[in-house]
């Protein structure tokens, strides 16, 4: 039996499981690890800034492939308790991540020794297993069910942490013989799809609710068949968005109390029947459940068996794996003679092309609506989008149009501020090829603003768009209900800029500073030729291309507290002419 240390052993097996990148930062707890990477030489590694940031760009590297298992690295102590949020943001939006950390010799985990933290009893609750191993024997078994648990069921994180003594174990391991454990998803039976079926059927006004278990299933395909098959609008959540194209006829738009369109939110109110498909029901997405469920029957298909009936108890649940469950309901609805939805479908296009909100504004300052007007027109369908959120994300799900699924990257549930950056440069070492684009309010920018030097150094080139008003935008906004704007401003006078009249940081000398690129824009006129300069910067100099746009310090944006009371604070768009690049052309 050939032998090796763990930490050998460990890498070996990564590398069976198909990981050929890490990101992470090295300690003195965790080197024999990284000793072994450079013995192996296979796997390239990306240094990150801050271990937090390590984490966040496993997360983008899992959610912009399908397969893909991000994995982060770091020292014991702090570095486990940074990666935390990470693992949050993973486990929420059901993405498997790899967060390995060293740690004290086991004769001193009791002893209160220097970074020595119980991580693995920490990160407990938000990974699917936190394994702290003692025997060195103990190291391959860990690895190959950790990899089988991110793949199995709900995918999730997990966290293995690494004593320092065990790293350097000698064991016996036949790493050619090694295989990964098989893969267990729950799928649903033919009579169970066939009931399912029956219901959708017998609905006048059905709908698809499109969840993010469709994504990670890598099953956009069989929804789009699904859904031309028996003539059902869809309406994506936040996660699904993508799986069906913004520009198919079936699309019905997004609903939700923010990140939604108000056509979207009119079609589920007028539905009769709504069937979920790998969707857990989010509040931003349901508000009250009185208002969403009234008059309306519920089928609910989810992977994780605790989820149906979370939220609320469905007429009809399923527990499946997305994918397995649209093959059987595709298979089935081939087989039958579906009723017309023509009339339906027609009457979700009216809405969509008569509530469309506006978005061509000449102010200046410059009104958001205005940025992601000019974002549709200089970025195409093979765009990636990566935002986290803020005012700026919620108003991008509100404008943008994304085609594909994967191209549209949010931290859905966690929503931790600062992680747009880091998850973008994750997304660009796994697709160097599709061209991404970032979006941040100027806070989220400030959060992890030293990842910018990971992409100059590793030379991940990328556009970020900055919306910058001076203001944690959206607590602003929330504050309003307690008649306060308090604690929220951002502005100052810049000593050393002058030039950024009040708006408080000069991003564009510090993204300069971290080696990165950088452009402000003042002016309407002046976005889309910054949007253009910014794409031959980046092709030039192979690195980050900030674009800063200043935005007027106060706009509001769409929201509400039920899908029927949702505030709108502009007029629809009467003309073409107030919203040129949506989607649908305006019905007169």
């Amino acid at each position: 039996m050939p032998r090796m240390t763990t930490a050998d052993a460990a890498v070996a097996i990564l590398r069976r499981e198909g990981v050929s990148c890490v990101f992470g930062l090295p300690g003195a707890a965790i080197n024999p690890f990284y000793a072994a990477m450079r013995r192996d030489g296979g796997i390239t590694h990306t240094l990150a800034r801050h271990v937090e940031g390590a984490s966040h760009m496993a997360e983008g590297y899992t959610r912009a492939r399908s397969g893909n298992i991000g994995v982060c690295v770091g020292t014991s102590g702090p570095a486990g308790t940074d990666m935390l949020t990470g693992l949050y943001s993973a486990s929420a939006d059901s993405i498997p991540i790899l967060c390995i950390t060293g740690q004290a010799p086991v004769a001193r985990l009791h002893k209160e020794d220097f970074q020595a933290v119980d991580i693995a009893a920490v990160a407990g609750p938000l990974t699917k297993m936190a394994m702290t191993v003692l025997e060195p024997a103990q190291v391959p078994g860990a690895f190959q069910q950790a990899f089988h648990l991110m793949r199995s069921g709900r995918p999730g994180p997990v966290l293995i942490d690494l004593p320092f003594d065990v790293q350097l174990a000698e064991i016996g391991f036949d790493v050619d013989t090694y295989q990964p454990l098989p893969v267990y998803k729950p799928a649903a039976t033919r009579a169970q799809i066939e009931k399912a079926l029956d219901m959708l059927a017998a609905a006048e006004r059905p709908i698809i609710v499109a969840g993010g278990g469709i994504i990670n299933a890598d099953a956009a395909g069989l929804l789009v068949e699904f859904a031309e098959l028996t003539g059902t609008p869809v309406v994506p959540t936040l996660m699904g968005w993508g799986a069906l194209p913004d520009d198919h006829r079936l699309m019905a738009g997004m609903a939700g109390l923010q990140t939604s369109h108000r056509y979207g939110n009119a079609t589920v109110l007028a539905s009769d029947f709504v069937l979920g498909i790998g969707n857990r029901w989010a509040n931003r997405h349901t508000g009250g459940l009185e208002v969403y469920r009234a008059g309306r029957t519920f089928v609910h298909v989810d992977i994780e068996p605790t989820q149906i009936g979370r939220v609320f108890a469905p007429d009809y649940g399923i527990v499946s794996d997305a994918g397995a469950a649209l093959r059987l309901f595709v298979e089935v609805a081939r087989e039958r003679r579906l009723p017309s939805r023509s009339a339906w479908v027609e009457e979700c296009r009216r809405r969509r092309a008569t509530m469309q909100r506006r978005t061509h504004f000449d102010d200046v300052p410059i009104k958001p609506q205005r940025v992601y007007e000019e974002m549709n027109r200089a970025f195409g369908p093979e765009t990636r989008y990566v935002s986290t959120i803020g005012l700026s994300q919620i108003a991008a799900a509100q404008f943008l149009h994304v085609y594909r699924p994967r191209h549209w990257i949010n931290a859905g549930q966690a929503g931790p501020l600062g992680w747009t950056t880091p998850a973008a440069l994750g997304v660009c070492v796994a697709d160097p090829d599709t061209p991404v684009v970032a979006l941040s309010g100027d806070y989220d920018f400030q959060f992890m603003i030293e990842e910018l030097a990971v992409g100059a150094q590793f030379n991940l080139p990328y556009i970020h768009v900055l919306v910058n008003n001076a203001y944690l935008g959206l607590i602003r906004q929330s504050q309003r209900g307690f008649d306060m704007d308090y604690c929220v401003q951002l502005s100052f006078d810049n000593v050393n800029a002058p030039e950024v009249g009040g708006y408080g940081v000069d991003h564009v000398k510090v993204a300069e500073g971290l080696g990165c690129k950088a452009l402000r824009v003042t002016g309407p006129g002046e976005i889309g030729p910054a949007f253009e300069e910014a794409k031959k910067l980046m092709a030039e100099y192979r690195v980050p291309v900030v674009v800063e746009i200043i935005l007027e310090r106060v706009t509001n944006i769409s929201m509400g507290t039920e899908l029927d009371n949702v505030v709108e604070f502009q007029d629809l768009a009467a003309r073409r002419e107030d919203a040129p690049t949506a989607v649908v052309a305006m019905l007169d």
